[in-house]
Parts: structure tokens; sequence; C-alpha cells
């Protein structure tokens, strides 16, 4: 295929697949789309590692890297040390975590130090989300022949915009508004990935089927041509043509790749997704601080009970989901049927079309089959002109 998003990225079919495993990021690129690997948990050292492996199994095909720096959190800019980041956690919450596993039959006791261990690991990481580590891990990545860096969440850092612009590598920004796209473009971003409500992870409300036109036509209305790539639930290459048809030049994709052969999801949530529908998410603020879109459990049923505590801002209120999720995870493939009934990951209302176990490459396949019957049906539908 040919268009603009092919021509910048260097690809043969407009699909990006947003993904945390490398063996997914290396797969879709393989099979002619783009992988973009999700690196906000990673140190530059784990970076280094990841994007080693990346190189040696993508057969020389571009990939990209997602990471997050947003615009508000808790303690953005400021270096503060891991105790003083774990202190400021009300016990209050951390309390509440422990009474939604007791009820389903967790040994909080015989797990509380696993948990605390990898809250302690985890703080880590929001020097990620505070731009303490974005200049480090921008140094790793550009080190690596990356063809696409992304910010998640906000305006990009100025210096991601400038090492971007100094190797050549296009920049792409998250956006759920039309006025998030137009501050993006003014700001010097290349790509716009137009977020709809129905996606999984961070998201805002509006959908995907009306934010697309109203994106592409507020851009045009600026006289800008900067390429858009749809995302939100997106999950067949009949929902990409739909897309395209409004004007996007792609689409940028997460959820449908967490079912995949390759994909390391827990193999108990990845069961629960399999047989889930699209009313089996909900959004909600409990796992990051900001509106995420996540698989229905009691976990999630308990956040948005009443008297539950108020999620905390980003990214304290990971410091308090996070831990007890991972080991939760780790628990449910053993014989805790409390734990298995918890278990929960971030994934969007496409769910309820992830229906069939498959390769990576077999979904691009798929995708690219989907979207050329979606051309041809709406070829046929018009007839000789």
């Amino acid at each position: 295929m040919t268009n603009k998003i092919c021509d910048m990225l260097g690809i043969e079919f407009p699909l990006i697949a947003f993904s945390h495993c490398r063996d997914v990021v290396a797969a879709v690129s393989r099979a002619g789309g783009m992988g973009v690997f999700g690196g906000v948990n990673c140190s530059p050292e784990t970076l280094e590692e990841e994007l080693s492996w990346i190189d040696d199994h993508v057969d020389g095909k571009p990939y990209g890297l997602d990471i997050i720096v947003p615009n508000k959190v808790e303690g953005k800019g400021e270096q503060l040390d891991p105790e003083t980041v774990l202190a400021s956690i009300p016990e209050g919450h951390k309390q509440f975590t422990n009474e939604i596993l007791q009820r389903h039959g967790v040994d909080v006791g015989r797990i509380s130090g696993d948990i605390e261990a990898v809250r302690r690991e985890q703080v880590a990481s929001t020097e990620n989300l505070r731009g303490g580590t974005a200049a480090a891990i921008l140094d790793v990545a550009f080190r690596h022949p990356i063809g696409l860096v992304a910010n998640a969440l906000g305006v990009p850092p100025p210096v991601m915009l400038e090492m971007g612009k100094q190797h050549g590598v296009p920049v792409a920004a998250l956006i759920g508004t039309k006025e998030h796209a137009m501050n993006q473009v003014a700001a010097g971003v290349d790509i716009i990935v137009a977020v709809g409500g129905e996606a999984g992870g961070h998201t805002g409300e509006i959908s995907t089927m009306v934010l697309i036109p109203e994106v592409c036509n507020a851009l045009a209305a600026m006289g800008d041509d900067t390429p858009v790539l749809a995302a939100g639930g997106i999950a067949t290459g009949t929902q990409m043509a739909a897309a395209m048809s409004m004007g996007a030049s792609g689409v940028w994709c997460g959820s449908v790749w967490l079912t995949t052969v390759e994909a390391e999801t827990n193999p108990v949530v990845k069961e629960k997704m399999l047989a889930a529908s699209s009313r089996d998410t909900v959004r909600a603020r409990s796992r990051t601080g900001k509106p995420s879109r996540q698989l229905r459990s009691p976990w999630t049923d308990a956040w948005q009970a009443e008297g539950a505590p108020t999620p905390l801002p980003m990214p304290l209120q990971s410091l308090v989901a996070e831990p007890p999720l991972r080991v939760l995870d780790k628990l449910s493939q053993g014989d805790s049927q409390g734990a298995k009934d918890l278990a929960t990951y971030w994934v969007g209302q496409g769910v309820g079309l992830m229906n069939e176990q498959m390769t990576a490459g077999q979904v691009v396949q798929g995708f690219k089959e989907d979207f050329l019957a979606a051309y041809e049906r709406l070829a046929a539908n018009l007839g000789e002109l």
C-alpha cells in the first residue's frame, strides 16, 4: 500500500502495533506493519536489552518505541528518593487492596512481602513518568534503528522532539480530542494518534467514529497535513478501512495483540479476553490515577463501589494497584480461584472481536484480507461512474 504513513515509516501496510511484548513487536514488523515497543516501565538498562533483542529479530524491518512523559503528574520534574515516594502512599489505600484480596480468599499475609517488593521495584519506573529519565531513555533509543518514537500522554517533551528531528525519526503523540491534536501539531509532532474511548489503557471519552473525522477536519481547516492514525476498539481490517475512509492514514492497535500466541499476557487473563464481549470492560482511574479501560473483574468492581477510596494522582495510584495485581497474576496461574477471579488487564472494547488465538503474523494477514474485502464491497456499491 502507498500512502503518507507507509512512506514516512518505510512499511508495507499502515498497521501500527503497540505492545509491551518484544515478540509481538518483531512479528508485526516482519509481517509488513510496524511494531511499537511500550517502554514506559523500562530503565535505560532494560530498554537497551529489549531493543537489542528486537534489532536481532526484526529482520531489518522498521519498529518504534512508545514511552510516557505526561504533562500532569504528582512530583513532575522533582527528584524524589524512593522512600519519600513510598511514604506518600496513604495506608488506607493499601489496606483497601488487602481487603479486596481477603474477600476473595487470597492469603494477604503470605503475599504481603511480595507485594511490597514489587512496589519498591516499581518506584524506579515513576522516574520515567516524572521526566527524570526521559533523556537517558531517549539516548538509549536513538542508539538503535528505531523508525518512530511516541509519547503516550500529553505533548512530547522538548528533548524528544529535538532528538527526533536530529535523528530523522518521526515523533508521534496520542490524543483524545481535536483540541489536543491541534496543540500537538503546534508543538511540532509528526504523527497524530487519535484514540477513541473504546481503546484499552489510557483513553478519553469521545468515540473513535466521531473522533477521527473531527480531528482530520480540524487539521484540514488549519491547512495542516500531519497524518492521523486511528485507534480505539479497532481489531479488524474492516474497521481499518472504515477509519481510513474517514481520513486516517492508518491505524494504531494495542488490544488485538494481547491474545496472540506471542503475547506475554497472563494465560488466565488471555482466556478471559477470548471469552469476553465488548461490554466486559470498564473505564476507570483506579489503576493508574488517569482514566484507563480495563477488563472488568471483581477487582475493578470493588474500586467503583460505594465507599471505595478516591484514586490518587498518577503515578501514586499505580503504586497502590499494580503491585497486588502483578502478584495476583502469578497466583492466578496456580490453584488460587480468588486470584483467577480478580485477575484483569488493560483492554479495549474490541475485545469482543478477539475470539480466536492466532499468531501476530496471522492477525496482520487477517487485517490485510479484511481491508481488501471491505474495499471491494465499497467499490461494488459504486457501480460504474
